[in-house]
């Protein structure tokens, strides 16, 4: 697991090689037996200096999240930060040099471990393009960094008192607030590490390094007699600079990430104080924010529910593993150039098809315009770029589809349109062509009826923009079969997406749980309520952008015609609320269809930011009482989460990770919560359920929680363990 071991020179080395974990963590197991080590490098009178590396393409990539977790009582968590801590102080106090030789990936208690040895020397690896967050298991390349506070958390193993007193405060609050990570060269110019060296050097130069060391080595310059950490000073500049960097956590955030307000008092108030005081202060904050909603909610769905996604867990076993050599996107518009760049991007070769060869050439440019903007900020090169694009064939036909293995249809929203796409697509391919379907709303059974080859018919939901939105919403049908869900799993997998699979139903997930929310921001305004109000508490209850706000970008008069759509396919079974009001009145009334089409609750200066329109209070009167913000809040925040409890208890989920993963990535449900039914949890289930019957008594059926929430409340029954 960790082994310890003494040259003729003197010098130990402590290897990790952990075998019962996918990488080198810290877990109770190899904590344990990292101390010994270290005790037995201290003890031992003919080790004169030690090198910490590791046996695996990887350093030490942080700690057990499950273990973590666990944990329900703030005595017990404190002892067993207590344990880490007391491993690391041993190693700076104990009187002997120790240099970190960082081969691999060194992230959150990996990298805390390395700010504790007295050198850090990494090898110079290439790095994957990845700016933060935790590394994947197969993943050799190297970052290093303080990646937790993408998770709700934050370095709790001295990572907010030593990196400060290494690189200094301004330095150290970029590197923890922004979670990111950095290859080694970039961590070398940071101060991060000592020195970078070729990696077969790496042993040879930490070994070179402590044969070399004089008596100072083994001090660290915060252990050293009359140490003060520099512009420490409350009245000093780096003082006054917390207060704006509060002031910003307070604008970003509205207060709603606490790790962020934890890392912020950790820093500010460690910095004035002794090294040992500092790391108790950490440890009381880092306690408290563990045993935090938010960092279970994030936790829970950025790291585990979402690896769970990328890991395929959804995948049909038993079928071969595929992958795609030619795709075909019919459609070259914003979604489907968005697409055709992301095949491109993942290596395989793509035909994008649209009516004429002007318009499919123009869906090629918008590739053009990507790369190239990538190129100038240097995170690709010019010969990458060009690879791309050399993928991409602009075409007005169908001919080039013959041998695809995957064909995506990206067309308008209308299902006349997409059906006469869609055989004109199953025309030209072959018997084992996949054919997707990049639709938000339209039944994936219905659009099937027409084609001869339904069970490679699927739905795959895109999300604007395609380049740099993760999710796809896959819609299986009631004919789609598992090969071919397989094949399109894969398929995202390749291209780098992160996918989650519901079942056929109009609207799907993300769609009619997004939609609630924009439904609710319209019918607030109809009922008087502020528009200012129900955008400012959206975005204080932590949506990225208010209702109104968002329906602008989707577009107005694509949902007016939307709804039109679905009540002529429903008939007399359709059930409309005063929001399908509100659309008819701004477009086809006043000529208010959106952004694109130059104002829709906003308008859209051509110079400036955008602002609320005046003249909403002409056609929505006011309250003559607003209502609280906290009332507001609540009513955007659950009308999501009672119709995402409605898709799961109709078999459209089948799992409430799903709906947490597809409302965080999908439309921007705030990750502190957790997503829809994270937040359902954090209230309890049966609190929901009595807080939702009171909001239908006052505002109607839509917040009447189902049946599923009401047995799940009588019997006790949760939605997570944790």
């Amino acid at each position: 697991m960790i082994d310890y071991q003494v040259d003729g020179d003197g010098i130990a080395t402590i290897t990790w090689a952990l075998t019962d974990s996918p990488m080198n963590i810290f877990n109770a197991a190899s904590t344990a037996r990292f101390a010994e080590c270290v005790d037995q490098a201290l003890a031992d009178e003919a080790a004169k200096g030690v090198i910490v590396t590791s046996g695996r393409p990887e350093f030490v990539v942080g700690g057990d999240l499950n273990e973590l977790l666990a944990f329900h009582d703030k005595d017990a968590l404190r002892a067993h930060m207590q344990t880490t801590l007391g491993i690391f102080r041993r190693i700076e106090k104990g009187g002997k040099p120790f240099v970190a030789a960082i081969n691999g990936t060194a992230l959150g208690g990996g990298y805390e471990l390395t700010l504790a040895c007295h050198r850090r020397i990494a090898a110079d690896l290439p790095s994957p393009k990845r700016s933060s967050g935790f590394a994947q298991a197969g993943d050799p390349k190297l970052r290093v960094g303080l990646p937790e506070i993408t998770l709700g958390l934050f370095p709790g193993a001295g990572g907010t008192q030593r990196l400060p007193r290494l690189i200094g405060i301004k330095k150290a609050l970029e590197v923890i607030l922004t979670g990111r990570s950095y290859p080694a060269q970039d961590a070398f110019k940071l101060g991060m590490v000592d020195a970078v060296v070729a990696p077969d050097a790496l042993l040879a130069e930490a070994k070179s390094w402590l044969m070399a060391a004089g008596e100072d080595a083994a001090i660290k310059p915060w252990d050293q007699r009359g140490y003060r950490m520099a512009d420490s000073a409350v009245q000093s500049a780096t003082g006054i600079m917390f207060t704006a960097a509060n002031a910003s956590w307070h604008d970003k955030t509205h207060g709603n990430n606490p790790a962020i307000k934890s890392v912020l008092s950790c820093v500010y108030e460690g910095s004035i104080v002794d090294i040992d005081t500092a790391l108790e202060i950490e440890s009381k904050y880092f306690v408290r924010c563990v045993l935090s909603p938010e960092a279970k909610n994030t936790i829970r769905t950025m790291y585990f529910s979402i690896g769970d996604a990328n890991k395929l867990k959804r995948r049909p076993a038993g079928i071969e593993k595929s992958k795609v050599t030619k795709a075909g996107v019919v459609g070259a518009g914003l979604m489907g150039g968005g697409i055709a760049y992301c095949i491109a991007r993942a290596g395989a070769e793509v035909t994008l098809i649209d009516a004429t060869q002007e318009q499919a050439e123009k869906g090629k440019a918008a590739s053009d315009k990507i790369t190239s903007f990538l190129v100038g900020r240097g995170s690709m090169s010019a010969e990458e770029k060009d690879a791309i694009l050399s993928r991409i064939t602009p075409a007005a036909g169908y001919d080039g589809l013959a041998d695809a293995d995957i064909v995506i249809e990206a067309v308008f929203e209308d299902r006349a349109v997409k059906e006469k796409v869609h055989r004109a697509i199953e025309a030209a391919t072959g018997e084992g062509t996949v054919l997707a379907t990049n639709t938000s709303t339209l039944p994936i059974s219905g659009l099937a009826e027409s084609l001869s080859r339904p069970q490679n018919f699927i739905g795959t939901h895109f999300f604007s923009p395609a380049d740099r939105m993760p999710l796809v919403e896959m819609i299986r049908g009631q004919q789609t079969d598992d090969a071919c869900l397989a094949r399109t799993l894969d398929f995202m997998a390749q291209i780098r997406k992160t996918p989650i699979v519901v079942n056929d139903g109009r609207g799907f997930f993300t769609s009619r749980t997004v939609g609630a929310f924009v439904d609710e921001g319209m019918i607030m305004l109809a009922e008087g309520v502020p528009p200012a109000l129900i955008e400012n508490a959206a975005k204080l209850a932590g949506m990225p952008v208010g209702p109104l706000s968002l329906t602008d970008e989707v577009a107005l008069e694509l949902l007016h015609s939307i709804r039109r759509q679905t009540q002529a396919d429903l008939g007399g079974d359709y059930h409309g609320n005063r929001s399908d009001e509100v659309l008819a009145l701004m477009v086809d009334k006043l000529g208010r269809k959106g952004r694109k089409s130059g104002g829709g609750f906003y308008d859209y200066p051509p110079e400036g930011e955008k602002s609320l329109w005046p003249d909403l209070a002409k056609h929505f009167p006011r309250l003559d009482k607003a209502p609280a913000v906290e009332e507001v809040e609540r009513r955007l925040i659950y009308v999501q989460c009672v119709e995402a409890a409605r898709a799961l208890e109709e078999g459209v989920l089948t799992d409430p990770r799903d709906g947490d993963v597809g409302s965080v990535l999908g439309w921007g449900f705030p990750a502190f919560r957790g997503g829809v039914f994270s937040q359902i949890h954090t209230v309890g289930i049966p609190a929901f359920v009595e807080q939702c019957d009171a909001l239908a008594k006052v505002h109607g059926e839509r917040f009447a929680p189902p049946k599923l929430l009401r047995d799940m409340a009588a019997e006790g029954r949760d939605f997570y363990e944790f």
